[in-house]
């Protein structure tokens, strides 16, 4: 069956995707998911590790962008301390000793607020509408899922605190009914799979239940490993409304087994129809 026949826009399936009709329960990641308050992000993060890394005979500076980029991006959906310690391995690997991640993640997060900060004064002080801020179509996807009954959860590896206040001024924390996690001062005390197994634990339901939607590996690979169905969301988040995928997300994410990857919600009928079918 041709699936992606009823979309107007972008679409791709996995190969042997057969819609099931077992998905009961949703978990979100936020961030390029759901928010755009952290767009440019990776802008912050790869010239950072790229000062920091010591330099090895012959390597320009784009070289050490592209390392960290790759080793930001595989850890992207972790917890932003997993990126710091990855830091931290390079330097050492490079004969640097390296600071502690914590400092790493503190000095990262002084950086990104500085580009951020405006954004929720923005949204607060109604200057900025707080769908400009969201992926196209969030507000009607969460609409359209809380209208079927499902619960909804939300999961981050952005620190909770911000999670939650990012959330609420953008007018989509009463979706979650305080289902919302982010990542904690002590980093062992959260995962993204730890909240899969809570959530199926405590709903007493199997992975195949589990509807999971994400632009990271983490999510997407968590939710496969229980057998659940997942959406990739190959968000093009400086260009929001676009359309178009992400190239490097859509790619590395159907690499990991997302059963089916969009831009946005754009297409929210057909979306609904595949994943909920009649």
């Amino acid at each position: 069956m041709n699936f992606a026949a009823a979309f107007q826009g972008l679409v791709e399936f996995a190969p042997g995707f057969q819609p099931r009709r077992t998905l009961s329960h949703v978990l979100f990641d936020f961030d390029g998911t759901l928010s755009l308050v952290r767009q440019g992000w990776p802008e912050i993060m790869v010239p950072m590790f790229a000062s920091i890394l010591p330099e090895v005979a012959g390597e320009s500076y784009e070289a050490r962008c592209a390392l960290a980029f790759e080793d930001i991006m595989k850890l992207n959906g972790k917890q932003t301390i997993y990126q710091m310690m990855q830091l931290a391995e390079r330097v050492k690997e490079r004969g640097g000793t390296p600071d502690e991640p914590l400092n790493y993640k503190h000095e990262y997060l002084r950086r990104l607020d500085e580009r951020i900060h405006h954004r929720v004064a923005g949204i607060r002080g109604g200057t900025i509408r707080a769908d400009d801020l969201t992926v196209f179509g969030t507000r009607a996807l969460l609409d359209a899922l809380s209208a079927r009954g499902l619960p909804i959860y939300l999961a981050s590896g952005t620190d909770e605190q911000f999670v939650k206040a990012e959330a609420e001024a953008l007018g989509i924390a009463h979706y979650f009914k305080g289902h919302i996690y982010g990542a904690q001062d002590d980093y062992r005390k959260f995962s993204k799979k730890m909240v899969i197994d809570r959530i199926l634990a405590e709903n007493r339901i199997p992975g195949e239940a589990l509807l999971s939607f994400g632009d990271g590996y983490v999510e997407i690979e968590n939710t496969k490993q229980v057998g659940g169905v997942a959406v990739a969301v190959a968000s093009d988040e400086a260009r929001n409304g676009s359309g178009l995928m992400d190239e490097w997300k859509r790619q590395r994410l159907l690499g990991v087994g997302a059963d089916l990857c969009v831009p946005d919600y754009k297409d929210l009928g057909p979306l609904l129809d595949v994943l909920f079918p009649a």
